[in-house]
């Protein structure tokens, strides 16, 4: 997978031209949107921390999944077939959205095409969820064409991961519907991540999620991976809200990231240096976003490495300077992340989390 910063290079040039086991671990109006000239215009209102969440009805067999591409291209037609039979798998029916294979340069075609598959499908009474194929770059573009109030009328399963943290916390933000942060379409579904995704959206289980042991360390006598490290010890509760790192702070100060106050924020990245992670870091820090919350979850950063002459802070350091004098219940190295096996946490939802176990309990199912 690409930095994202590549991505964003790229989207600058195109916007100039054109227009894991255990795991690892509202109410009232929201404006629908339109254009007055070229200018997007939304509603300001947004839902309130004590506004009652909305929860989308559980999967069953046979349950229609629409296939969605809100971020990038799918560029092999075989990917999508792959995606398919994962689906076909879970006991479910795929539909393709219209526009699931366009292309526009990285993107899989044009904004307003993509956000119109999401909102057909959440008007769409025969499709219980949304799956999207892959993340890359995108999902921010079509978050002002989104009809909000179309989807809290019709509350419906939206999951997946890393660019499509934008899209599953836009929805969020302007709703207060639970969506999930779990596999995108192309993701692994080996037998953890295909249980837990089970567990949480057919059987409604309240789970409690923590660290498991990865396949290479089942023989040794310690843990070596996906350890953690308590940054400040403690037990809170808080809606659980979070997601890729670069993404998440692209949208502060946008309508579209939810009201943090009193929150649980997780963050992950991949293939980021470590001083631009610092800088994100930062950007929530001035923002006052870290100020907010009650709990803090740092997960997996695979390929984020230095990129200095003479030296670099570690990304411990980075984290902790951040984190630890904040007091609040935190820890480091969470399951979470561009990983192999990726579970489905749900986003929006009250948790109780421990500091110094790593775990993350729900408080009540994420499904009606």
């Amino acid at each position: 997978m690409f930095p994202r910063r590549h991505f964003l290079r790229s989207a600058i040039a195109i916007a100039g031209i054109g227009a894991m086991s255990t795991p690892v671990l509202g109410q009232g109006r929201q404006g629908r949107q339109g254009r007055q000239g070229s200018k997007i215009t939304y509603d300001s209102r947004l839902p309130t921390p004590d506004s009652r969440i909305i929860k989308p009805a559980r999967l069953k067999p046979g349950s229609v999944v629409g296939i969605i591409s809100p971020a990038g291209a799918t560029f092999v037609r075989e990917n999508l077939d792959i995606v398919r039979d994962a689906v076909r798998g879970l006991g479910l029916e795929p539909k393709l959205a219209p526009h699931v294979l366009d292309r526009y340069g990285y993107l899989a075609g044009q904004d307003r095409d993509r956000a119109a598959d999401v909102n057909q499908f959440f008007a769409d009474p025969k499709v219980a969820a949304l799956l999207p194929i892959t993340g890359g770059w995108g999902s921010s573009r079509i978050l002002p064409y989104l009809d909000y109030e179309l989807i809290r009328k019709n509350p419906k399963i939206i999951v997946g991961f890393s660019d499509i943290t934008a899209l599953i916390l836009g929805i969020t933000a302007r709703t207060n519907l639970v969506t999930f942060h779990g596999p995108n379409g192309f993701s692994s579904w080996n037998a953890e991540q295909t249980d837990y995704f089970r567990r949480i959206l057919f059987a409604g289980e309240s789970l409690e999620f923590k660290n498991f042991k990865d396949g290479s360390d089942t023989d040794r006598l310690m843990q070596v991976k996906y350890r953690i490290q308590t940054i400040n010890s403690g037990r809170t509760k808080g809606r659980l809200l979070g997601g890729n790192l670069s993404v998440l702070s692209a949208i502060v100060g946008s309508p579209y990231l939810p009201n943090l106050n009193g929150a649980i924020l997780f963050l992950e990245d991949i293939g980021e240096n470590i001083y631009r992670l610092d800088r994100m870091m930062t950007q929530l820090k001035l923002a006052g976003i870290f100020d907010k919350l009650a709990g803090f979850i740092f997960g997996q950063c695979p390929n984020c490495t230095p990129d200095a002459d003479y030296g670099s802070l570690t990304l411990e350091e980075v984290v902790w300077n951040h984190i630890q004098p904040l007091k609040i219940p935190a820890w480091y190295g969470a399951a979470i992340g561009h990983i192999d096996t990726i579970l489905t946490l749900p986003m929006g939802l009250e948790v109780e989390i421990n500091a110094a176990k790593g775990t993350i309990q729900m408080l009540e199912s994420a499904v009606v």
